[in-house]
């Protein structure tokens, strides 16, 4: 997936970074404060509406489009109460996405 969504933005001419892991994730943004990210719901060690709460307190201006293979209601609607920007179900339509990412970037500046 990461691989695929860093092809995508690359092909769009959007620079991405990728992290398979939260917490080094959550490190980089301390320092970084990315405009946008990207999280999956379901990840090792912590779930992505952990992140997203994390997240919003260390870098409250960065947008947060949730994503997941499991379209469950409740999550989508926790994740979009809390601020996410988007939410999308896998398997996504990239355009959408990138789309839904020129948006978030546009309301981070």
């Amino acid at each position: 997936m990461l691989k695929g969504l860093a092809r995508l933005f690359s092909s769009a001419d959007t620079l991405a970074e990728t992290f398979t892991d939260p917490e080094e994730f959550l490190r980089y943004a301390r320092t970084h404060r990315p405009a946008v990210a990207l999280v999956d719901v379901c990840m090792p060690q912590m779930s992505g509406l952990e992140v997203q709460s994390q997240l919003r307190e260390i870098s409250p201006s960065t947008r947060v489009i949730i994503f997941t293979g499991k379209d469950d209601p409740l999550v989508r609607s926790a994740a979009l109460n809390a601020g996410a920007s988007a939410f999308f179900t896998k398997p996504f339509d990239d355009e959408e996405l990138l789309t839904a990412v020129r948006l978030a970037l546009a309301s981070a500046t």
